[in-house]
């Protein structure tokens, strides 16, 4: 599952995610490591534009966010991958900017459900930044190996662990698979 910020004007238009220049870098993105965009759900954090395509304001994002919980409840996914600095913050629950987090995957509750969450720079970032072309391509290359891993295992009731460090992709972890899961009660 990739998680936007919010429709643009082509996306609004549209009714569909990642369409206009965003969504073919996207798609480039995925395919090159064999994943094709009809394989993952791709969400936004708003569910419509901002106005003039202002950046969404607390209480649209506070409006629309158990709409996103919803969505990955019904997906179910092993992985959500946070496209730039609004879908990431949020998912997360912490104001950490985007290019200090990104490329490092951890365990995250989201409603009721554990998910891998990836946090990656969003796709517009390469286009005015070239070099972030770079970034991403790397930040992608780690999905295939989450996805390999399983989904995190699922809090019971109200024992949800809100995140735990993931070791680095490509070594073992010492730690026991169980380590998504907290009992405070």
């Amino acid at each position: 599952m990739l998680v936007g910020e919010a429709p643009g004007a082509r996306e609004d238009k549209e009714g569909v995610p990642f369409v206009g220049a965003s969504g073919k870098l996207l798609d480039q993105l995925l395919a090159g490591i064999g994943i094709g965009r009809d394989e993952v759900y791709v969400a936004n954090v708003l569910k419509c534009r901002p106005p003039d395509n202002r950046d969404p304001r607390s209480d649209e994002i506070a409006n629309c966010f158990e709409f996103l919980e919803q969505q990955v409840e019904i997906v179910a996914p092993t992985v959500v991958v946070t496209l730039g600095n609004f879908a990431s913050k949020l998912l997360r629950g912490e104001d950490t900017g985007i290019s200090v987090i990104r490329g490092t995957p951890e365990v995250r509750t989201v409603g009721s459900r554990a998910v891998w969450l990836l946090p990656v720079f969003h796709p517009a970032a390469a286009l005015y930044r070239r070099p972030n072309l770079a970034i991403l391509r790397d930040d992608f290359a780690l999905i295939p190996e989450l996805i390999a891993r399983g989904a995190p295992t699922q809090p019971s009731g109200t024992a949800a662990l809100d995140s735990a460090p993931a070791p680095k992709l490509g070594e073992e972890s010492s730690e026991p698979d169980d380590r998504a899961q907290l009992d405070l009660f």
